[in-house]
Parts: structure tokens; sequence; C-alpha cells
């Protein structure tokens, strides 16, 4: 099973990554490789060089950041690949040891094609 894990850290921006957190999060990086488990993982810019784009009654809002509820911000995401949910959990309270703060939210992925 897939699983999209999205990190919300409950802040936007914050002080730069040190050396050693870097490293540590190498890593963990390099344990999800080893292991099998990691397809893709990144973080994302702070909401300042975000856009927003909503539609409701066919008109479209277009709001650039930074944006004010930041328990909602998505700060980084990974993709992985496990056999189960559990498992999935696992994953993300070890990224979330190392963060120290914030949440993980897990969604399983629909492995049915989009388009058959």
């Amino acid at each position: 099973m897939r699983y999209m894990m999205l990190y919300k850290p409950g802040y936007d921006g914050g002080p730069p990554p040190t050396q050693e957190h870097m490293q540590q999060m190498g890593q963990l990086i390099g344990e999800m490789s080893q292991a099998g488990v990691l397809l893709a993982t990144d973080g994302l810019l702070d909401s300042s060089k975000g856009v927003r784009v909503r539609v409701k009654d066919e008109k479209f809002t277009v709001t650039d950041g930074p944006f004010t509820e930041t328990k909602e911000l998505i700060a980084g995401f990974a993709l992985i690949k496990v056999p189960s949910r559990e498992e999935a959990i696992r994953w993300a309270k070890k990224f979330l040891s190392l963060m120290g703060e914030g949440e993980s939210e897990i969604r399983e992925m629909c492995d049915v094609p989009a388009f058959p």
C-alpha cells in the first residue's frame, strides 16, 4: 500500500535547519531508502512563497502567501510504500521524533488507476 505522509509543523518558516539536523534527516532518509519504503520526499518553502487558488460558484480567488492559519500549513511530504497502516505510523513516529514537534497526516493512496 502507498501512503502520503504530510508534515505540518504548526508554524511557518522559522530558522533554517542546523548541519546536525540535516545529517540526522539524511540518515533517516537513507534508512527509509535502504528499507525499500521511500518512493519520494521533499520539504516545502514557507508560505510567503506560496499561493492558494480557490473556486466557488465558478469564481476563482487567488491569494498570495503568507497564510495566517499556520496549523494547516504543510512543510513537507514523504510518499512511502509499506504493507500496512501500522508500518506507515511507525515511520511517521520516527520522523516526528527527529523533528521534535508538529504532526503528520497519513493518507492511504488510491492504488486503482485513475484512467484504465
